[in-house]
């Protein structure tokens, strides 16, 4: 079975933009308008797609999707972004990409949930900034932030259950020996009485907020939210700089012109006393906690911290510490040049939160507004996964992403681990490449799918157990829930699978994996064509940016053009 998918007629139509923009057309001149070419010459020659032409292999699945708002980059800004800095101090985590692992030795992947997409909207900033691919730091790029900021198709819904799961299996695209397993486990949505919020926004006003990338956007981007209020919630404001300030506590969320006027006073200046920032924002957020409702600190900031606890390690051992008072976390990236990707991961990572880079206003309304539920109202909590592989069916997996939230199998079990947060309504998805076993494979191991330990009725081509063990947000006893994936594997492909994989080969080429195989930048755009055309207008738009990008790159070690 070959690699890649899809009808004919979505490839030609597609043609056009590969054809114009990886054949020269500078980066000035892509628009949509320019995306006219009727030629096939690039896809019908290319090696990832010669086998596309036999569209009885492959029936590309139509599926309807959420519309949206295009997001183009800094398309609503109050204004420019300022010029790329020449001196540049951007700070990111080393990411070691996993390997294979044998399942007879390594029966189960375990990892802490991550909804985080930080990572898609700074890589968005990143190639609008440079327009290029290989000025992309390398740490820049989190698969799993990529893959997750766009919305998928969940899996049904059963009575009683906290998560639905929906999988697809084929042979994968970059390596047609191997499958690729998608799985997306979706929070589902719970009818719930709204209490009120209680939200503390801690904003870093500090002399580095200074350009309107930052400050400013911060500003419009609470604002945005403080229109969303109502008289159910609670708003307070705190501020940090050389030292912390209680700028409004507990204020009524329907006194909007309050908290706006509040809003409008910050200006930037003075040194960044973050850790003073946190310890007031939560003592805040405390004294006007709202029983059986969402409290949460929400902090805006570029992460850079030069005043009072200034470390990773110690910033993220201080929020821990605060965790524990029952109150959530929220982390908002803003700007470029100083900005510390390692410092607003690590926190959010600490707090159980949530981590987003808000790179304009339109991104902004996305995250604080539209997606309300899902980030700010948390309604699991510590939630981990574990999946357990039949060795009978896969000698070896690799789990593509996740690398920062990995844990030790014996971790799952433990409640005293955390996990991560996780909103109404909110997917986590997760892909994994497959090497399936050649005939029957015994271990060792006293688990589910070794020699005679199969349940009685069990389908021998069970692949796979997806465990899933969660906490309800005021309880410290986990709950466990349990899914059984099959091996089957289908020829027909939906706009989900492909766009996912698309952005998997994308982070791939960025970054120089090992397991790149046959992939390069034209196949991932290929690929993401076939999911962005009857998705929202999020997917066109990010796929029209490496489009342009891909046009005006040279080819470099890290990648293939």
């Amino acid at each position: 079975m070959k690699k890649h998918f899809g009808s004919l007629s979505k490839i030609l139509a597609f043609s056009l933009i590969v054809t114009v923009l990886l054949t020269g057309c500078s980066s000035e001149e892509a628009s949509r308008d320019t995306y006219t070419s009727t030629s096939t010459d690039v896809y019908n020659n290319s090696p990832a797609m010669t086998d596309m032409k036999d569209t009885s292999k492959y029936e590309f699945t139509e599926e309807d999707g959420d519309s949206s708002f295009s997001y183009a980059y800094m398309e609503n800004m109050t204004s420019p972004p300022d010029p790329v800095e020449e001196f540049n101090t951007e700070e990111y985590n080393d990411i070691k990409e996993s390997s294979f692992k044998q399942v007879t030795i390594s029966p189960l992947s375990t990892f802490a949930a991550d909804v985080d997409t930080g990572s898609l909207t700074n890589l968005r900033r990143l190639l609008t900034d440079y327009g290029r691919f290989i000025d992309v730091p390398s740490g820049a790029v989190r698969t799993e932030e990529l893959i997750n900021y766009f919305d998928y198709t969940a899996g049904n819904k059963i009575d009683g259950e906290k998560f639905s799961l929906r999988t697809e299996l084929h042979p994968c695209p970059w390596n047609e020996e191997n499958g690729l397993l998608m799985m997306t486990v979706t929070a589902n949505e719970e009818d719930m009485d709204y209490v009120g919020s209680n939200f503390v926004f801690l904003v870093d006003t500090s002399g580095s907020m200074y350009p309107a990338d930052k400050l400013d956007l911060a500003i419009e981007g609470f604002k945005l939210l403080t229109d969303s209020l109502t008289e159910k919630d609670r708003v307070s404001i705190v501020t940090y700089s050389g030292s912390s300030e209680v700028l409004l506590s507990g204020c009524k969320g329907d006194d909007h012109s309050t908290i706006k006027t509040y809003l409008e006073k910050l200006s930037a200046s003075g040194g960044t006393n973050g850790s003073g920032g946190i310890t007031a924002a939560y003592e805040c957020a405390l004294e006007n906690f709202i029983s059986g409702g969402n409290n949460r600190v929400i902090i805006a900031s570029d992460g850079d911290m030069n005043l009072g606890i200034t470390s990773n390690s110690g910033l993220t051992d201080l929020i821990r510490e605060k965790k524990e008072s029952g109150i959530f976390l929220t982390v908002l990236g803003f700007g470029s040049g100083n900005y510390s990707d390692a410092n607003m991961e690590s926190i959010a990572d600490a707090g159980n939160g949530n981590y987003y880079y808000i790179d304009c206003l339109k991104e902004a309304q996305r995250v604080l507004v539209d997606k309300l539920k899902s980030t700010t109202v948390t309604v699991a909590k510590d939630v981990k996964f574990q999946i357990e592989f039949n060795p009978a069916v896969v000698s070896e997996y690799r789990q593509i992403g996740y690398e920062n939230r990995q844990m030790a199998a014996e971790d799952f079990n433990d409640d005293k681990k955390d996990g991560g947060e996780v909103g109404a309504g909110t997917q986590v998805t997760a892909f994994y490449e497959i090497k399936f076993a050649s005939g029957d494979t015994t271990g060792e191991i006293d688990l589910k799918y070794q020699e005679n330990k199969l349940k009685e009725g069990t389908p021998e081509n069970e692949m796979l157990t997806l465990s899933v063990r969660y906490k309800e947000p005021a309880e410290d006893t986990s709950v466990l829930e349990k899914h059984a994936v099959l091996s089957d594997m289908t020829d027909s492909v939906t706009p989900d699978y492909a766009w996912a994989s698309g952005l998997i080969e994308l982070s791939m080429n960025i970054r120089g994996s090992e397991y790149i195989g046959t992939s390069t930048y034209q196949t991932a755009i290929e690929l993401m064509s076939m999911g962005a055309e009857t998705r929202d207008s999020a997917r066109i738009d990010f796929r029209d940016l490496i489009v342009r990008v891909a046009a005006s790159s040279r080819p470099d070690e890290r990648g293939q053009n």
